[in-house]
């Protein structure tokens, strides 16, 4: 069948997130299975032109006037990414601002005309999808122009995080010159504002999410964004499908950032890591003291609240045990950056970097024992994946994907594979530290039954895209 992806960030040519890794790796997945598959998405002014070629050049109707935009193409891995040529993008310095907290003020508009440009695209070309997948709120407003332009094509809207919905003012509306109907707006009717993953929810054939926890999740109002009723009503259309991980890019058989090689079978490599890991960072090089790693933005969502907040944060009562070693790395909110620097002075087994890189993440998935991600809500997550592929043992709030890909080892011994907090909190925190340690210190022989266990989990995107395609098949079936 005919595939559309239509996403405003795609691997391996623009990314601010893991939607993008989703888009350059469930993609090829698909095209292995023999479904043609091409991704619709913006040319940023950063990425490389070689080897595109042109393609068709049409026109977008907006609000009084035609935009004129063309296509280029470039076929990779199978995939035939489809790159929407617009002074909106191609003279923009970044994705959706030119820093990641200084949005395009005029981003609905940008928006509008990329979800619009996808189906024109299909009409301009002749290349008519059997199936548009619509991914997170750049593309919301796509499934409503499918339906508009009576094209054949079955539309399916992928959440990945629904507390971004790209929510702005009502007038921002008849930019595009269209029609909206009620429903692709959110809030009371003397204070409406145009809501472009709302419009998704409201006119794409089925919906999924990228996990099947998560997509119970949103039905609550505790995770459902003020969304949860219009999610409950169309629980028949929803579906949560488990992301996967690129299994080639994160393989510690033949990591390319680091050269102490490992599998489940020798974790020789491993150790070996760890050691150089713990020197370079200036912990003690000391193989019988478990090293956790947690690498994420520094904000609330992550759990740093509950990790810091307080006169006296959990962490530090933590770190004063001298039973574990940490490091921590990402950036954020100075105001937790500055405390973990602070705490770094006072603990020698705290090592702190303010800062990230592939390299830096790379090696600390390798190295370390434990993986800490106290996520507040994580639709998926990937790190735990990372994690687990690594040997490296999550301890995780049971929320999302987390419950999803991590079996909680006190609960089930011979299956396990991290350490689950089933409610997130300073005290719950603690809890599952002080367990793993404990695990480790006593437990040698579990720890390497553990460690094989979580490295020999399926986590590539061979299943997941198995179970898209059948979505997409009983769509086309039902006409």
């Amino acid at each position: 069948m005919n595939i559309l992806m239509v996403s405003s960030e795609a691997v391996p040519f623009s990314k601010s997130g893991g939607l993008a890794d989703v888009l350059g790796s469930l993609s090829p997945a698909l095209a292995k299975k023999g479904e043609e598959v091409r991704i619709f998405m913006p040319m940023y002014s950063f990425i490389d032109r070689k080897g595109f070629r042109k393609g068709a050049s049409f026109q977008v109707p907006m609000l009084n006037r035609d935009e004129s935009v063309s296509v280029v193409h470039k076929k990779l891995d199978g995939v035939e990414y489809v790159g929407l040529v617009h002074p909106y993008f191609t003279e923009r310095a970044g994705i959706y601002g030119d820093t990641s907290f200084t949005p395009y003020a005029d981003n609905a508009e940008r928006f509008m005309l990329f979800a619009k440009a996808s189906v024109e695209y299909m009409k301009a070309s002749g290349w008519i999808a059997d199936v548009v997948h619509c991914h997170d709120w750049t593309a919301g407003l796509v499934p409503f122009y499918v339906k508009q332009a009576g094209v054949r094509s079955k539309t399916v809207f992928t959440i990945h995080n629904l507390a971004y919905q790209g929510d702005f003012s009502r007038f921002d509306a008849i930019l595009g010159g269209d029609r909206f109907t009620p429903e692709l707006f959110s809030g009371k009717p003397d204070a409406r504002r145009l809501n472009m993953l709302k419009a998704a929810l409201e006119t794409a054939d089925k919906i999924t999410t990228v996990s099947p926890t998560y997509a119970e999740e949103i039905q609550t109002e505790k995770y459902g964004c003020s969304l949860d009723g219009l999610l409950r009503e169309r629980k028949n259309d929803l579906k949560g499908i488990l992301n996967g991980m690129d299994t080639h890019e994160w393989n510690p058989r033949y990591d390319k950032f680091f050269t102490e090689h490992f599998s489940s079978r020798d974790l020789s490599g491993k150790d070996a890591l760890k050691a150089r890991f713990q020197k370079e960072y200036g912990l003690e090089v000391n193989p019988s003291i478990p090293l956790f790693a947690m690498i994420s933005r520094i904000a609330d969502q992550k759990g740093y609240a509950e990790l810091l907040g307080g006169n006296h944060p959990v962490l530090d009562e933590l770190l004063l045990n001298k039973d574990f070693q940490l490091v921590v790395i990402g950036t954020g909110d100075k105001h937790y950056e500055d405390k973990l620097k602070e705490l770094e002075t006072r603990h020698e087994n705290l090592s702190v970097r303010i800062a990230f890189s592939g390299k830096t993440a790379h090696e600390a998935e390798g190295a370390a024992d434990f993986f800490l991600m106290p996520s507040r809500y994580e639709p998926c997550g990937l790190n735990q994946m990372y994690s687990l592929h690594y040997g490296t043992l999550p301890v995780a709030h049971r929320t999302g994907g987390l419950a999803d890909t991590i079996i909680d080892i006190t609960e089930n011994p011979e299956k396990g594979t991290g350490f689950l907090m089933e409610n997130l909190s300073s005290e719950a925190i603690k809890d599952a530290v002080n367990r793993a340690v404990r695990f480790y210190n006593e437990d040698k022989e579990g720890l390497a039954k553990a460690r094989k266990r979580a490295m020999t989990t399926d986590l590539s995107w061979d299943k997941s895209a198995g179970e898209y395609i059948d979505l997409y098949n009983n769509l086309i079936d039902k006409g």
